[in-house]
């Protein structure tokens, strides 16, 4: 059981998407790239995308409310409640595709795509590295939902490749 984005008690279901890659760089300066705004401003999201952040509290009932845009005009709005974070091991959040109010939306281009996901960024020491891993998991989905995530597992690889590169490349110069 997890809690959903209005902290109810929830179901979790279906197969975890997981992703890890290990940086080169010490696992503090890792949590404070994802977790303070000035760090993440620079590096989350798809490569091609420029992130503009209206809100962001990383504490447990806190909200990370953003937008990413294009060029071209298109946007796409995303929110996180984050749940728990254990400094530098581990934050966990309920992530949602929003809208510029902070509501909850389904994906602008997977209408079947699970309203909301339970997500737990791990970061472990590796010598003078850190392994950074991402778990995300569908909360209360229908089977549709799950079949719908799960389907994405390939292209959601793609993504965070070009965001772990993002953080890399910030890193590098942090």
């Amino acid at each position: 059981m997890a809690t959903d984005s209005k902290g109810k008690e929830s179901t979790v279901s279906g197969k975890s998407f997981v992703i890890s890659r290990v940086v080169n760089a010490p696992r503090e300066l890792v949590f404070k790239a994802c977790t303070e705004r000035e760090h993440l401003a620079h590096w989350w999201g798809p490569k091609g995308m420029e992130l503009s952040i209206e809100k962001f509290e990383p504490r447990p009932g806190g909200v990370f409310h953003y937008k990413m845009s294009v060029p071209s005009g298109f946007e796409m709005w995303g929110k996180w409640i984050f749940r728990e974070i254990v400094a530098p091991e581990r934050f966990v959040f309920v992530s949602t595709f929003s809208d510029p109010d902070c509501g909850i939306t389904r994906h602008p281009m997977a209408p079947e795509w699970p309203l909301e996901t339970l997500t737990t960024f791990t970061l472990e020491e590796q010598g003078d590295k850190t392994k950074l891993t991402i778990e995300s998991i569908p909360i209360n989905a229908s089977e549709t939902e799950r079949e719908t995530f799960e389907g994405g597992f390939e292209s959601m690889k793609g993504g965070f490749k070009g965001t772990f590169d993002q953080l890399e490349e910030y890193l590098r110069k942090a």
